[in-house]
């Protein structure tokens, strides 16, 4: 069943599980989640941001046209706080801040490189071991697979991670440990969102830390 997070006359904002896309695509497996909810309300939706299919969290979407190019045009216009919740390969401690640029390497897989476009990411630990480290992420830009490049393009991929990494899933971790943890659009109307991590993702990070002591 869809976790709904949040509902008005506007917007609906639910949980997306990991391993269920946002919207089609080429070579997705199973219902997408624009199409599961309009489904389930009996509407048409308007996708207003995405998150990557191995990733869960919060998912904004839009009940009219109107609502739609409002928040659309706060995205493009970096007004959306964003907060992320990770764990990543190996001992991190303090703050950091990533400002590499980002490109496109073909076959949806995302780089650091020469010529791609300005990205930022900030990020705080919260938790860190010599195996693992749990951080919080705030993206500034919003590049494709921006957290997942920017992190192991520092020495440090999120775990679980089937795309980025020496072995993957890195760490040998079942799913990717990449939470969509709060969304706030700085529209009063709407309320600042947060929801926190399911089961599946703390028991992948503790199984992990506990067999990487």
């Amino acid at each position: 069943m869809i976790s709904i997070v949040f509902e008005d006359d506007r917007v609906i904002a639910v949980c997306k599980p990991s391993g269920q896309p946002t919207i089609p695509g080429r070579g997705e497996i199973g219902e997408p989640l624009n199409r599961e909810l309009e489904r389930s309300q009996g509407c048409k939706v308007f996708v207003v941001h995405r998150l990557d299919r191995e990733a869960s969290g919060l998912v904004v979407f839009a009940k009219d046209a109107k609502t739609h190019r409002e928040l659309c045009a706060r995205f493009e216009a970096r007004l959306v706080h964003k907060k992320y919740l990770t764990a990543v390969l190996g001992e991190v401690s303090g703050e950091g801040f990533v400002n590499s640029p980002i490109k496109e390497y073909g076959s949806g897989r995302m780089g650091v490189g020469v010529g791609g476009k300005p990205s930022s990411t900030r990020f705080r630990c919260l938790q860190h071991a010599a195996a693992g480290s749990v951080l919080e992420v705030e993206p500034v830009t919003g590049r494709r697979h921006q957290i997942r490049a920017h992190l192991y393009s520092i020495g440090h991929p999120v775990l679980g991670d089937p795309l980025y990494g020496k072995d993957r899933p890195v760490g040998g971790v079942p799913r990717l440990l990449l939470h969509s943890l709060e969304l706030d659009f700085g529209i009063g109307a709407i309320p600042s969102l947060r929801v926190e991590p399911g089961a599946d993702f703390n028991d992948a990070l503790s199984n992990f830390l506990r067999s990487h002591p």
